[in-house]
């Protein structure tokens, strides 16, 4: 991110609060939702950006992923010297990129540990994602996943791991032992469902076994704005084929993507209020909250805090790029929102079947594409990354 956009950020948020006792992203914690920082950088590290975004904004996490560092280590020069000599010592350049992340995210950690002691472990988490080539490799996620969380070494880190069908048997032994996991990748119910059951049988487990759970951590990733982009652009195919009632095609833009989301936390309601899980919660576990992942709006016809104030709710996170959160500060409503109404959430979805859509084969192609997406931007940090080697010739 350009250094002067996060500055306004901040002092957005700053002349915010001069005339609020609370701004809204500080307000939203009364509703039970924490907003989390989709970015990350040593810059911003370095120049207590991070720290003032805690204390004047009120972000109660970061995530990370590819796109951002490849970013991040794009843009100027704070990487340059340290990458150039570990070049220079003979790593490759995807050792020197997990080097590199690796203390970037160390630091973070120690910034936010203040408050993940405050909160007693539910906030103050700094994620960073495996290996995006291991999606699809159940052995090889749990072994980036044990050398990050062991490289790393901090209580309030936690480890991105996609929710794929091979994901989740590492999922559950990760979990199992004891290291906190952020589920990502989620874009169906039904995936959804697989990962938060697969929280509760590795808490149970931990809890049969006489290890401690109540400082277990996970965060369940659900994709919005992404549906909303597939389904819009089938719907407007719909359209132009003349194939079904147009009225209703056109009622359908711009919903599927919350409704499928709420129905993901109607889900959550169900499994963590069961008597499976009562049991574990009185012995200390903490729920799997419900993480709204991709909440930046990509339709500029929709709202740009559309996929912020329609998920406003207990025990739930939301993780927003900056310039989200800055729309959020400016003109976001702080009101509980996703458990207003499930049956206009069910609606949307009966609807979208009957214009003859399968949510299913939406989600099913998104994770396709988010895996590819992932890929697609490690190889560039890695070419990124390569490319630092004129330093050392220079």
């Amino acid at each position: 991110m350009v250094q002067n956009e996060h500055e306004q950020l901040i002092a957005e948020a700053e002349d915010i609060e001069r005339s609020v006792t609370e701004n809204k992203v500080k307000q939203l914690v009364k509703e039970g939702q924490s907003i989390w920082q989709d970015d990350i950088s040593r810059q911003m590290i370095q120049d207590d950006e991070l720290q003032r975004s805690i204390e004047e904004i009120g972000i109660r996490g970061v995530t990370s992923n590819p796109t951002i560092f490849q970013k991040a280590i794009a843009a100027g020069e704070v990487y340059d010297e340290e990458i150039a000599n570990l070049l220079k010592q003979g790593m490759q350049p995807a050792e020197v990129f997990q080097t590199v992340a690796v203390k970037d995210i160390q630091d973070a950690c120690d910034i936010f540990r203040p408050l993940y002691d405050e909160t007693g472990g539910e906030d103050g988490y700094v994620s960073i994602e495996v290996l995006p080539s291991l999606a699809r490799d159940a052995e090889g996620t749990l072994e980036n996943a044990r050398v990050l969380w062991n490289a790393i070494d901090r209580p309030n880190l936690m480890v991105k791991v996609p929710g794929t069908d091979e994901g989740v048997s590492a999922i559950r032994t990760l979990l199992t032992e004891g290291i906190n996991i952020n589920i990502t990748l989620l874009f169906s119910i039904a995936n959804y469902e697989r990962v938060a059951r697969a929280y509760i049988e590795a808490l149970a487990k931990r809890h049969e076994n006489g290890l401690h759970i109540e400082s277990l951590a996970s965060v369940a990733s659900f994709f919005v704005s992404r549906v909303d982009t597939l389904a819009d652009k089938l719907l407007d195919e719909k359209l132009a084929s003349g194939d079904g009632d147009p009225e209703l095609i056109r009622s359908l833009k711009g919903k599927v993507a919350v409704a499928n989301a709420v129905m993901a936390y109607e889900k959550f309601e169900e499994l963590f209020g069961s008597d499976e899980f009562m049991p574990l919660a009185d012995a200390g576990a903490m729920v799997q909250r419900p993480l709204w992942a991709s909440t930046g709006t990509k339709n500029p016809q929709y709202s740009d805090v559309l996929y912020v104030d329609s998920l406003i709710g207990p025990h739930t996170v939301n993780t927003a790029p900056p310039k989200t959160i800055a729309a959020f500060l400016d003109h976001g409503t702080v009101k509980r929102t996703v458990d207003s109404d499930y049956a206009a959430a069910h609606k949307v979805l009966d609807d979208l079947h009957k214009v003859g859509l399968d949510i299913d084969e939406i989600t099913k192609q998104l994770e396709e594409e988010g895996i590819e997406t992932f890929m697609s931007s490690y190889d560039e940090l890695l070419a990124g990354v390569e490319g630092k080697r004129s330093l050392i010739e220079a």
